[in-house]
Formats: structure tokens, sequence, C-alpha cells
């Protein structure tokens, strides 16, 4: 039995559908894994990612992010951009 695609409501978005995300970076610019409800986060426009950034970049610092780069889809948007005063 073919069942037709899930409405958007109960699947997650595509990365087409959220192509901004983060790549999180140590001061050597490798990336360095976080805790699950910050890794992997995608957003459907750049002022989303931004607010999203703005409002967990403490808790990032925490998990040893220094820096971060904004991209869209596989295009850096820009960064590095530093966490630390």
């Amino acid at each position: 039995m073919n069942l037709p695609d899930p409405p958007p409501l109960f699947r997650p978005p595509s990365p087409a559908e959220r192509p901004w995300w983060w790549r999180l970076e140590n001061a050597a610019g490798d990336e360095v894994p976080v805790a699950e409800e910050w890794s992997g986060e995608r957003f459907a426009s750049q002022a989303d990612a931004e607010s999203w950034v703005g409002e967990f970049w403490a808790e990032l610092a925490e998990q040893g992010v220094d820096a971060v780069t904004l991209f869209e889809h596989d295009r850096q948007v820009y960064g590095p951009m530093s966490l630390h005063a």
C-alpha cells in the first residue's frame, strides 16, 4: 500500500527548506561536537540563523565553540565569527 508523503507538519524540514546553518568551530577552525540540542540546527532564513546564534552564543562557547561560520547550503556566507569579546 502506497501512502502519500506526510505533510510538512509531520516530518522534519529538508535541507532545501532550511538551507541556512552554522559550522561550529574551535580556535583552530575544526568543527566542534556539541550537545545534541545545538547540533545540526538548520534555518529557513539568514535572519533566523543569526537570531539563533545571538540567543545561544554563550551556551555554544561553554561547549567549546570559539567561532561560527554561516552557510547557505554549501556556500560560505561569512565567518568565522568569534564568540569571544
